[in-house]
């Protein structure tokens, strides 16, 4: 998070130009900002094949990888456009006396609010940031990824197409590790989306500061078949859930626990399916997975394989590096025998890889899945026992039946991390709050809570000690 010279005077230039279009954005009405919302939505729909060719060529995911995205975002949009008169909304408190003291809470915009993404959604990401942000009433500057400048570019332009005034949006190119640290010593507020590691020293430079900090950081995401799973749902979930996006994708699967009774059947049909998949590289729809995004990623994949396999891990199907295919791609990896002394039994891989384990019975595999410095999302399939097996797992998101879409697409609901898996939420009110001050405007009528005119403080002491006794009850 080192910024240049150069980075400085682009970063200061972008919160400049936020600092001057915040007054006048942030007395627009919330209705006002929503129906940009919903514009910035059908936008995103109508351009969808100019949107798809950017994210490809920005990672190089497959293109139903990609148009995940726009999905999620069109979701999103119609979500904040539905509910943030209500959410935002000025509402009348319990007064410190009633009757004579009228309170209500206002929910104020922050100021300029700082956005920092990552490579692997580069659409999804930054949008889905934005659009609460914005909606709140902020102005932002968005800092992307530096390998994925076009899908930035697409979402800058849509918006400004939608109706976002000049100065509201700005876009500086070159990523967090140039420009970061000039950005965070600026902003009221910071989001960012990326690693642990870089997530603390955010944290860190945000605490300094006093200002908001949330963040979505790294996973070792749990996937559990437990003994009563339909076991081959489960393992086509499976798939979806470790190899989407070539399993660039903090939420999904690295380590599944499957139930003994289950585990043969299990592991029969995870790589049946895991062999069944289209790999590929370009825009044909049909390609179920496509290459990594840099030759970096496939290196450190292939390295964490090697090394568990040089130290006595079972290559179940894939394992290779495909250059038939792209100086990228790495084939869907599943293994056993991964234990916890090699770097893919407890370090994030981010790449299309997942252990798996056999465990003895329900309760082992819920202390396994716990078992883990993470905590972003569970993956738990079962006929009857999902909902309590949820209730004891230690994730921010438990998605039962399925690997991580049903509960990331609920947009109405909170999504984020516990443990290290990161601070605050995205979605649902809190996502929209978070961006947010909570400010109480109190109004006292007739006077004050002090003593009456010539009333000893003797006197106002016994009368306010009987009136707070009889409000205490009330209440």
């Amino acid at each position: 998070m080192v910024a240049s010279s150069v980075a400085n005077i682009m970063i200061d230039e972008a919160v400049t130009r936020a600092r001057s279009a915040f007054p006048n954005w942030s007395q627009t009405t919330v209705r006002h900002r929503a129906a940009i919302a919903r514009r910035f939505g059908d936008l995103v729909l109508a351009n969808r094949d100019r949107i798809l060719d950017a994210i490809q060529a920005d990672t190089k995911k497959s293109r139903s990888n990609a148009l995940d995205e726009i999905l999620d975002v069109v979701g999103l949009c119609a979500y904040y456009a539905r509910t943030s008169p209500s959410i935002l909304k000025s509402r009348r408190r319990a007064g410190a006396v009633p009757i004579l003291t009228k309170t209500v809470e206002r929910h104020v915009p922050v100021g300029v609010v700082g956005i920092i993404t990552p490579w692997n959604y580069p659409f999804t990401l930054p949008a889905s940031d934005l659009i609460p942000a914005i909606v709140a009433g902020n102005t932002v500057v968005l800092l992307p990824d530096a390998a994925t400048p076009r899908s930035a570019d697409v979402i800058v332009d849509l918006l400004a197409r939608a109706g976002v005034p000049d100065g509201v949006v700005n876009l500086v190119h070159g990523g967090g590790r140039v420009h970061g640290s000039a950005l965070i010593s600026q902003a009221d507020f910071i989001m960012f989306t990326g690693s642990t590691a870089t997530g603390a020293i955010v944290a860190q430079q945000c605490a300094e500061r006093l200002i908001g900090f949330s963040g979505e950081l790294g996973g070792k995401n749990p996937l559990v078949v437990l003994d009563d799973a339909d076991v081959q749902r489960a393992a086509a979930g499976a798939v979806r859930a470790s190899f989407s996006n070539s399993g660039q994708l903090c939420v999904s699967t690295e380590r599944a626990y499957v139930h003994t009774d289950v585990y043969d059947e299990f592991v029969d049909a995870f790589v049946a399916h895991t062999e069944a998949m289209s790999l590929g590289d370009g825009n044909d729809w049909e390609i179920d997975m496509g290459p990594l995004i840099s030759e970096t990623q496939a290196d450190r994949v292939v390295a964490h394989i090697d090394e568990a396999v040089a130290k006595g891990a079972t290559v179940l199907t894939g394992g290779r590096r495909r250059l038939d295919i792209s100086p990228t791609f790495v084939e869907p990896t599943i293994l056993t025998g991964v234990t916890d002394q090699m770097t893919l039994g407890r370090s994030e891989t981010f790449g299309p890889v997942i252990s798996v384990y056999r465990v003895e019975s329900n309760a082992e595999a819920l202390e396994r899945a716990n078992d883990s410095d993470y905590g972003l999302n569970t993956s738990v399939w079962s006929r009857r026992r999902g909902a309590q097996f949820a209730e004891a797992v230690r994730s921010g998101t438990v998605t039962i039946n399925d690997g991580f879409s049903a509960s990331f697409a609920s947009h109405d609901a909170p999504m984020g991390g516990m443990k290290r898996s990161g601070v605050g939420r995205r979605h649902g009110r809190t996502g929209l709050l978070k961006y947010t001050d909570s400010q109480t405007v109190a109004q006292q009528r007739l006077w004050g809570i002090a003593p009456f005119p010539g009333q000893s403080n003797e006197q106002f002491a016994n009368l306010i000690t009987r009136a707070i006794g009889w409000l205490a009850k009330l209440r």
